[in-house]
């Protein structure tokens, strides 16, 4: 069983957690296997901290690890709806434990004098870079602390993580650290994605390390995010053992997977119906196998299933807003379907399929366009590291298949399979994938209902109009949903209105182009609101589109002068006031300065669009 620690009350009231009032698991650590160099928290502990440094470690999932010190730590902001979701106390910044367990200063979960509680953890993973195989990564500047399951009612576990906290025997050639330019970036889209409604990883709070001098290219101060996730597995968790042909730790970790990422077996996918890539059914006990022969699916295979449809859904809503990773390695790629490790991400400006935040992608694998080509690419590499227990069909738990592996009479039809099963699994993330695609987009577009015909008409032609003429992909549906249908019943009104989309310094391609490819879409886009919302129905429409069509946007460019205003100006409520745009990225003000908040919710900055940063953090 999993250690549990405190009573799950919060403490004395109503009002919220503390950190030590969490309530706290470590169901992670308690069902995996850990480094067998340090199998316990009291092997780990005793050891000098340089020992659990860079090394191979192999038949594991984890070591125990603690933070490394941070000397005067410098808590630069927290995140309002982060305290919210853990249940913690809205004044939890001033509770003396708060920053000394995010700078990592101090274990709450930990009694040294029992040597008991819950002992502080780093992953252990592998994963293709660029498409290439990297051998073992892991977490080589993130330790995890402790899970929590703040509300019972919900039964969501988070795994509260420090990422920046110093050496773990996976930083490979680097020092475990993490710089304060990236750990700024990290805390606010993280969060920003969450308001927007886009699965993510979060983050609680952001300390500065002044004292650490971090070298990248050049030095730099350190810094410490908080973040939580309710789950860090990665496909790159897969990777390594497949790589290494660890067959027992694979069924392990797909078995944890299943039963406590997933809550069970019988909440995974049902089964593949023979004329359709959907599921027909949900609630499968877990030994159940369904279909013969090569279409014989068992719970590995829905297992499968499940991680492919959730990063089709997440990379739907990426492409929907504009979002690109930017490093989309498997190890970036999580089996939780969320948005995972920033580094050179950005939201897109002028509409450029092409565009690549990372200046280092030369070969544009990770440009907007590509993104749910990669996902399918990592996710198949996550099939082969499955294909055997996939394969196997009704034989999956054979006691000789299960300690012996594949006999020889057996290989082709496993082999056949899984491949067949792979196969099915795409043309599901492919169905998955559009389908939540064209219901965002439905919604961006202010419409009610998706028809067939919309996504030619009126998506493709409007996202071909953006690039043609450089404008401003969240910009142009927010401008949308202020447009009044009255206002657009003539092709004179129309040609009019197209200006509202243009850059303030002018429009590529030619104006008066622009005005009249910008008019004739607006025709038909009116044409469908009207079918949809019928006359007199304006303003609820578009209430309906500032719903789902953000005023803010957490943009490279206003990253970029946040970072300068915090490192390099010593500004500090600069970031709380961006944290509040980031958080309700929607609203039309934010009530702390409104030429700053125009500002960085207007035009991009020539000199600024579709910037690129390095994986360098």
């Amino acid at each position: 069983m999993a250690a549990q620690i405190s009573n799950g009350t919060p403490n004395g009231s109503n009002s919220g957690y503390t950190l030590r009032d969490l309530p706290k698991s470590n169901v992670f650590t308690t069902n995996l296997p850990p480094d067998p160099a340090f199998p316990t928290p009291e092997k780990s502990h005793a050891a000098p901290r340089n020992a659990l440094g860079p090394r191979l470690v192999k038949n594991a999932l984890y070591t125990f690890v603690r933070p490394e010190p941070t000397k005067d730590p410098e808590l630069l902001a927290v995140s309002p709806a982060a305290v919210r979701d853990l249940h913690l106390k809205p004044d939890i910044e001033n509770d003396p434990d708060f920053l000394a367990t995010v700078s990592g200063n101090k274990i709450i979960s930990w009694d040294l004098e029992s040597d008991e509680g819950i002992y502080p953890w780093a992953q252990c993973y592998g994963g293709y870079q660029f498409g290439q195989w990297a051998g073992q990564l892991g977490d080589g500047r993130a330790i995890s602390l402790f899970e929590t399951t703040p509300d019972p009612k919900t039964g969501v576990r988070y795994e509260l993580q420090l990422k920046g906290a110093g050496k773990t025997p996976y930083s490979r050639f680097a020092d475990g650290k993490a710089v304060l330019r990236s750990s700024i970036r990290e805390f606010v889209v993280s969060e920003h994605l969450n308001a927007l409604g886009i699965p993510s990883t979060r983050a609680l709070s952001l300390v500065l390390a002044p004292k650490a001098r971090v070298m990248r290219e050049r030095i730099e101060p350190g810094a410490i995010v908080c973040r939580f996730a309710q789950s860090w597995i990665r496909l790159g968790t897969f990777d390594l053992p497949r790589s290494r042909g660890d067959r027992k730790t694979l069924r392990h970790l797909s078995t944890y997977v299943a039963e406590h990422v997933f809550q069970g077996w019988e909440s995974l996918p049902g089964a593949f119906d023979a004329e359709s890539p959907l599921e027909v059914s949900r609630g499968i006990p877990k030994d159940e196998i369904i279909g013969e022969g090569k279409d014989a699916q068992n719970r590995f295979s829905r297992l499968y299933r499940e991680v492919c449809r959730r990063n089709a859904k997440t990379v739907a809503a990426w492409q929907a807003y504009g979002f690109m990773n930017g490093v989309l390695n498997t190890d970036n790629t999580s089996i939780f379907g969320l948005s995972i490790d920033f580094g050179p991400f950005a939201f897109m400006d002028a509409f450029d399929p092409t565009y690549t935040p990372n200046h280092d992608d030369h070969m544009l694998r990770y440009s907007y366009r590509n993104q749910p080509t990669i996902i399918w690419w990592n996710l198949v590499r996550l099939g082969e590291a499955l294909g055997e227990l996939i394969g196997a069909g009704a034989k999956c738990d054979d006691e000789t298949f299960v300690h012996e592996g594949v006999q020889k009479d057996y290989v082709d039809e496993l082999v056949a399979r899984a491949e067949n099963l792979i196969e099915k699994a795409g043309e599901e993330f492919k169905t998955v994938f559009m389908a939540e695609y064209k219901r965002l987009m439905t919604k961006r577009f202010g419409l009610r209902e998706f028809k067939e015909s919309d996504f030619d008409a009126l998506y493709s032609e409007w996202l071909d109009t953006l690039q043609a003429h450089e404008l401003d992909f969240n910009h142009s549906f927010r401008r949308l949903g202020s447009v009044k249908l009255e206002e657009i019943d003539t092709d004179e009104k129309r040609k009019e209105v197209a200006g509202r989309f243009f850059h303030q310094l002018g429009v590529e391609g030619g104006e008066d182009k622009a005005r009249e490819r910008i008019a004739k879409w607006l025709e038909k886009w009116r044409a469908r609101a009207l079918e949809d919302w019928g006359e007199g129905n304006d303003e609820e429409r578009a209430e309906a589109m500032r719903k789902v069509n953000p005023n803010f946007v957490a943009r490279s460019w206003i990253l970029d002068e946040l970072i300068q205003r915090v490192e390099h100006k010593g500004e500090r409520d600069i970031l709380k006031d961006i944290m509040k745009m980031a958080l309700n990225p929607f609203e039309e003000e934010w009530g702390w300065n409104k030429d700053e908040e125009e500002r960085f919710c207007g035009d991009v900055p020539k000199s600024c669009g579709l910037m690129q940063c390095s994986c360098s953090s």
